[in-house]
């Protein structure tokens, strides 16, 4: 069986509807309810009753991602005639920007998916309402609590989880998390938001909602159960018990790649498809979605376009995280140094693909599972051909933000995994020197440590050590010897050879000891 995608949407989208470009000529309106029906002549449009969707779906924080994933799986079942029962309601927690580019435009948007091949436009219509929480948290606490409410989706990304990184568990130590105990009632995280609204629906007597993370983490549901029982737990024992009982938390793997939108990219769909788009979504054909089957209050029928409901998603997770999500981090830095801005060019350098593929198939793969129903050596190669989408030109400067939480999650468990079994992962290590290069040469670093990081790499120079001290994101790594002197070995080799003859030698000696 070869890995579940769904590349061009479901067969109701086929068709006339469909189309790799617009008419020459479309007169730009703006994007509406009002607008609709005219834009429908340009490309594919809701053709359900908005307005009979029920409420049923809550978002807490809707970016692109979520705009290009989550949200087009609801919008395909209620193309489809499905079900009107699964309509979404965002909420923004930090940025009131996506409130005002959606309201006008009556929560409408366009997803634009783009592939060698050419591209097919569409409006998506399931978001039906949208709230900033900081303007109105009883509107969101009203929505969160209303009944009709049986799932909670999120992507508030790894750095908002009040974890420990290492034991998994519950950290208090975050001041909106005093805030959020002090006044439950106007909370200021996430989780704030769900303990507030499951202790509602408690004294109410009303089924809890079922909450999924969408977030790249390891076990993203166990994580945010953690969190949310925690911060209940501060608030009332009896509260934590009834969610600890009561509550579904499905973990979820999530995949498609979308970069953040340009204004060009808004000025393009207005002049190919006439729609004035506040905020237009650019994504790639490719989608997959697998989420544990643990729903308490009912679930959406998303299996009937393309979603997979599986026991464990353990092994699906590790293999976007460690496969995809890694290799952008390791391509982010090393091609960002080399000179490159966008990853399909990168991997226009055959070193560079040849790097791609060594360190999946020599360094990452034996170190995964199998899931059941994928076949790896197929998912990789679709990877290598997603990264190379010229189409879509993900810019490298998107895949080296967050640098702390990414490698931490995704590229490190590996090296330490290796390290365990005995073997010394050198492009593995190679990625971490190139972190650590990139950070003693940019000062603008997008990242919650970035300055202490930043301060500690340049300080070391061609010694690691300092920087592998910071033990919250390389736990003992800075304990393994043999690490510490490859680690050095590399980033020496960067500043001595250059990033492409490094990067090429590494490869080299790879396959001449993986023989």
């Amino acid at each position: 069986m070869t890995t579940p995608e769904r590349s061009l949407g479901p067969p109701a989208l086929a068709g006339p509807a469909t189309r790799v470009t617009a008419p020459a000529v479309a007169p730009v309106r703006p994007l509406s309810d009002e607008t609709l029906v005219l834009h429908g002549e340009y490309l594919t449009v809701p053709t359900y009753d908005r307005a009979a969707l029920t409420p049923a779906v809550v978002h807490l924080s809707v970016g692109g991602f979520h705009r290009s994933h989550q949200l087009t799986y609801f919008d395909d079942l209620a193309q489809l005639g499905i079900s009107t029962g699964w309509g979404v309601v965002g909420v923004g927690l930090r940025h009131r920007s996506m409130h005002e580019a959606l309201a006008p435009q009556d929560h409408l948007y366009t997803v634009v998916e783009r592939s060698p091949d050419g591209e097919r436009a569409r409006v998506v219509g399931v978001m039906i309402d949208y709230h900033f929480a900081p303007d109105d948290p009883d509107a969101v606490l009203d929505r969160l609590t209303d009944p009709r409410t049986r799932m909670v989706t999120m992507t508030i990304t790894t750095a908002g989880y009040p974890l420990d990184p290492h034991t998994g568990e519950f950290d208090d130590s975050a001041p909106d998390l005093h805030s959020d105990l002090a006044d439950p009632t106007r909370p200021c995280t996430t989780f704030g938001y769900l303990v507030e609204a499951l202790d509602r629906r408690r004294r109410a007597g009303t089924a809890p909602f079922t909450v999924v993370s969408c977030d790249n983490m390891h076990r993203n549901g166990d994580a945010t159960r953690a969190a949310v029982v925690g911060l209940a737990r501060r608030r009332d024992e009896v509260l934590a018990r009834w969610i600890t009982d009561r509550v579904g938390f499905p973990s979820s793997m999530v995949d498609r790649i979308t970069p953040q939108t340009t204004d060009a990219e808004r000025a393009a769909v207005a002049s190919r498809y006439g729609v004035e788009d506040r905020w237009p979504v650019i994504t790639e054909p490719f989608s997959q979605w697998f989420i544990e089957d643990d729903f308490r209050d009912g679930r959406p029928p998303l299996d009937r376009v393309g979603v997979r409901f599986v026991p464990d998603v353990a092994p699906y997770e590790l293999m976007k995280t460690r496969l995809l999500n890694a290799s952008h981090s390791a391509l982010g830095y090393l091609g960002t140094l080399a000179g490159y801005a966008r990853i399909d060019d990168l991997m226009g350098d055959d070193v560079f693909a040849a790097y791609a593929a060594r360190l999946m198939d020599a360094e990452v793969t034996p170190l995964l599972p199998r899931p059941e129903g994928v076949d790896l050596d197929e998912y990789k190669a679709v990877l290598l051909q997603r990264f190379a989408n010229p189409a879509i030109g993900d810019r490298l400067h998107r895949l080296c933000r967050r640098g702390s939480t990414k490698m931490a999650h995704h590229l490190l468990p590996s090296v330490r995994e290796s390290l365990a079994r005995g073997v010394r992962p050198p492009l593995l290590t190679l990625a971490v020197a190139g972190w650590i290069r990139w950070l003693q040469l940019h000062d603008a670093v997008e990242d919650d440590r970035g300055e202490e990081l930043r301060a500690l790499a340049r300080a070391g120079g061609a010694d690691p050590r300092p920087l592998l001290a910071v033990r919250p994101v390389f736990g003992d790594l800075g304990d393994d010897a043999a690490f510490v002197a490859d680690l050095a070995a590399a980033l020496r080799g960067l500043v001595r050879d250059g990033v492409r003859p490094t990067v090429a030698a590494a490869v080299r000696r790879s396959r001449a000891g993986h023989r």
